[in-house]
């Protein structure tokens, strides 16, 4: 047979579209021609691969080889192709048995000696390849990865000559059998460890409850980051679904799924993060700080210090829970729901309000530091809660308060609420569920939008002032919103930041 066809797959974004590798021996002066837009590593694979196909004790066809990739329009890189492309080869020289191709997909790039290296973005390969119904070969490297999919049938290989034998007939592999390495859990930190600051704690768990984004204010050293550490560990555990795109989303950024799966993201970019860092980029578009945290958590410290430009890329992401990144040949979509957690100084050195009267900074200063933040991305910011600095208690640390155990069967119980009412938490909702769930009385309607007037605020903040008060709500398992929980909302948004 002089024509045989391997399938695989490719990368483009947290997808894996199929990608058909045909390989056709004609007769002809010796060549090898590669096409189907394959770009420089993959063109660069025919010498990898005629190297490894000799290496391991076969023959490297003297004919005329064509090597197609198909699609032809989709762009195709890396390593990947190059088990692929050496089955093809081999079958298409009858030195495999071409049928044995059929219900299988290959990744892995091949060592001039045969071997195989680990690839990127085995995971949504490996789903795809479930959903396919095909059997899965990868590297062994990979193999712990690709088992993250359940009910795939995964080929754990070292080398080309194991596959072969396989397919041969003649030393038949068994499935891999995951030795569950990447699930693992690892302890949250507590909130009970974080001394007082009982208001900022009730806002973290009404963060929670609802994925409300936040934002702390205050002094250096009251435990902003602490409480923005806890976070993680107050939200409901991933469920399969969410775990598989949180793991995904990571085998394409080139590191391991994640060292503690199914376990939520907590990424804390540094302030001199460019805009690409943050949301994505690059020639070939990958994944940023805000795509890396979805289904997680966000956390900005020092906010005002991120370029202003970086912060501004923000706002649509936190809308719409996704990030388009355009190029001149294609658009990637990268899937980006986090909840954001910021922190800030009141000013530029920190101590504004400080009863010792610390601070030296002038109105001026103090203008400019806070207008590095504009209107509308405190606009998306649901609670704004300072965090006052408290006495100093040295000496062995207690327990305070609430601990991430009870606050998280807290959030569990009003998250449960919420899917079990509209099928997603408050802040996701939509303005027709906003007057659905949110329905206010008559006076007390009125009486907000009286509050909000004298507030300044927007109507996207009024909007989210309903979302909190309805989250304020379901913790304590109402069926409706009271005067109350619109009050505490209220105290959430600043008038100065409208």
């Amino acid at each position: 047979m002089s024509l045989a066809i391997v399938h695989s797959r490719a990368q483009v974004g947290v997808e894996a579209p199929a990608v058909t590798v045909e390989a056709h021996l004609a007769n002809g002066l010796p060549a090898l021609t590669l096409v189907g837009l394959p770009e420089t590593a993959v063109r660069e694979s025919k010498d990898r691969v005629r190297s490894a196909i000799l290496t391991s004790g076969f023959d490297f066809p003297a004919r005329r080889i064509t090597l197609n990739l198909a699609p032809a329009d989709l762009p195709k890189d890396g390593g990947r192709f190059d088990l692929a492309i050496a089955l093809g080869i081999l079958a298409a020289s009858e030195q495999l048995p071409a049928g044995s191709l059929d219900g299988l997909e290959c990744l892995g790039e091949l060592a001039l000696s045969g071997g195989l290296r680990p690839v990127r973005g085995v995971l949504p390969a490996a789903l795809a390849a479930r959903a396919a119904g095909r059997t899965l070969v990868v590297p062994r490297a990979n193999a712990e990865e690709a088992s993250l999919a359940s009910g795939l049938n995964v080929l754990a290989i070292d080398h080309l000559l194991e596959l072969a034998a396989h397919l041969n007939g003649r030393t038949p592999l068994a499935p891999y059998r995951s030795s569950g390495l990447l699930r693992q859990t690892l302890p949250y930190p507590d909130l009970a460890e974080v001394q007082g600051q009982a208001a900022a704690k009730r806002a973290l768990l009404v963060a929670a409850a609802g994925a409300h984004n936040l934002l702390l204010s205050g002094p250096p050293g009251t435990g902003k980051t602490l409480l923005a550490s806890r976070l993680p560990g107050l939200l409901p555990p991933l469920d399969e679904r969410e775990a598989l795109e949180v793991a995904a989303i990571h085998s394409v950024a080139g590191s391991a799924p994640l060292a503690a799966w199914p376990q939520r993201p907590f990424r804390q970019p540094h302030h001199s993060a460019s805009g690409p860092a943050l949301v994505g980029g690059g020639s070939r578009p990958r994944p940023g700080e805000i795509t890396l945290a979805h289904q997680g958590v966000l956390f900005l410290d020092e906010l005002p210090e991120f370029d202003r430009k970086v912060l501004e890329v923000l706002r649509e992401p936190l809308e719409s829970g996704e990030i388009v990144i355009a190029r001149a040949s294609d658009k990637v979509r990268f899937p980006a729901r986090f909840q954001l957690v910021a922190a800030m100084n009141p000013c530029p050195c920190g101590y504004l309000g400080d009863p010792a009267g610390r601070c030296r900074c002038t109105p001026e200063q103090i203008q400019r530091y806070r207008a590095k933040l504009s209107g509308p991305l405190l606009d998306r910011i649901d609670l704004h809660i300072g965090v006052a600095r408290e006495a100093t208690a040295l000496g062995a640390p207690r327990l305070d308060g609430p601990d991430s155990t009870g606050a998280a069967a807290q959030v569990a119980a009003a998250r449960n609420l919420q899917l079990a009412r509209q099928g997603c938490p408050n802040a996701f909702l939509d303005l027709p569920g906003l007057h659905q769930h949110c329905a206010l009385s008559d006076e007390d309607r009125q009486w907000l939008e009286r509050a909000c007037e004298r507030l300044g605020l927007s109507l996207r903040a009024a909007h989210r002032v309903l979302k909190v008060a309805r989250t304020l709500a379901d913790l304590e398992a109402l069926p409706g919103i009271a005067r109350a929980h619109l009050a505490e909302a209220l105290q959430y948004r600043p008038a100065a930041h409208a």
